[in-house]
């Protein structure tokens, strides 16, 4: 039998939900492109219920224990008492989320000598150090598609977001105000703009597609151009690079996996090739960009604004310089993780589980490290060292 650790971030402040906003979620018959949703044999949840917390424990516990197996789910992570580290030596399985990560360095791979499967429950699996897991046999899945399409809808907020810049006009409101000169005068319509994506895989491409009807100009880049019928049917300018690209963009949004060739992209050289007043959007990951860089950059004016969900580290400290910084539309790492999201990432760990312990081949889109090589889905979107 086996032992599976799961981290999972904390509880609602308030205590874990006895109601919701929502009965229930819409039926989906499945993602775009043909790719069906997961296929778990079945589900000990309720579809819309909080999942991804310490208490919804991914719906796992009684599928788990009802085949013998232990469960252990934390949200202590970080440092070398934590509860993470004190239960690694011996976990056979690590399961834990980008927005909650268990960073599985190649110091945690030496310590978890019984390991063998590390999944993500999420899209993004740079928080395991990919070059261990190829060394040491691990196999690493994610459950692709899951949450996607949630993060190019909040791409997509967040670019209306900023450019019609909507939350000091909320605040405004908050506070009793009526200043409409104040919050006009950083306000700009969309339309006409000029907006592009790195990387242009589900959620990039997601993203332009949520866009194409606001009569934008629409620019991407990735290693992998799409289909020239894409292309055509979205009016879309393909560049060879991110250099080639952001001169043109009033609007910029990352959309692609970190790895040796994204990791500090964006930092002072690169964004002072911006147009001056651009916009800046990250939902990808924060190592993507400089961190100060981006700071620098819209204290000078060079960005508009900046906004995204993903940091570094994650949870972020109280002091990280993007909680105080001018003109930024921050949340904490939550796009991917909505009640919907969560309900299909729950249900593909699950699917992934039921694979690994009845002996049959994982799904290959959600296959990142198998067998000491890059394979599926992440053949296709990283790299490695080794």
């Amino acid at each position: 039998m086996a032992k599976v650790l799961c981290v999972l971030y904390d509880d609602p402040v308030d205590g874990y939900p006895k109601e919701y906003a929502r009965d229930g979620l819409p039926e989906l018959s499945g993602y775009p492109g043909g790719q069906t949703l997961p296929t778990p044999s079945a589900i000990d949840f309720t579809p819309g219920v909080l999942l991804g917390s310490v208490s919804g424990e991914l719906g796992l516990r009684e599928y788990l224990e009802g085949a013998g197996h232990t469960l252990v789910v934390t949200s202590d992570k970080d440092g070398a008492d934590s509860t993470f580290d004190r239960e690694l030596p011996d976990a056979d399985v690590v399961i834990s989320q980008p927005f909650w990560p268990a960073y599985m360095t190649a110091e945690r791979f030496e310590k978890a000598r019984n390991l063998k499967l590390i999944i993500t429950a999420g899209i993004g699996s740079d928080h395991t150090d990919l070059d261990a897991a190829v060394r040491k046999g691990v196999t690493v899945a994610e459950v692709t598609y899951s949450n996607s399409i949630s993060v190019a809808e909040h791409v997509v907020m967040m670019i209306l977001s900023l450019v019609r810049d909507y939350l000091p006009a909320w605040e405004v409101v908050k506070e009793g105000g009526w200043n409409i000169a104040d919050v006009v005068k950083r306000s700009y319509d969309l339309e006409g703009m000029h907006v592009g994506t790195v990387a242009a895989g589900r959620i990039g491409l997601a993203v332009l597609k949520r866009l194409a009807p606001f009569d934008v100009h629409l620019h991407y880049t990735d290693r992998h151009r799409l289909p020239r019928e894409v292309e055509e049917s979205l009016n879309l300018t393909w560049h060879e690079s991110t250099a080639d690209m952001v001169p043109v963009c009033d609007v910029v949004t990352i959309n692609a996996p970190l790895h040796p060739e994204t990791e500090g992209l964006f930092g002072d050289e690169l964004l002072s090739t911006m147009k001056r007043g651009a916009y800046l959007i990250d939902t990808a990951r924060a190592r993507i960009t400089d961190r100060d860089a981006i700071v620098r950059a819209l204290q000078s004016g060079r960005l508009a604004g900046y906004a995204g969900d993903v940091w570094f580290p994650q949870p972020a400290p109280p002091d990280h310089p993007w909680r105080t910084m001018p003109h930024h539309g921050m949340t904490p790492h939550m796009s991917g993780s909505s009640l919907s999201a969560q309900a299909r990432y729950s249900a593909g760990t699950r699917e992934i589980l039921e694979c690994f312990f009845e002996g049959r081949p994982i799904r290959e889109e959600y296959l990142i490290v198998e067998g000491g090589h890059l394979a599926g889905a992440g053949a296709h979107s990283y790299s490695t060292k080794e």
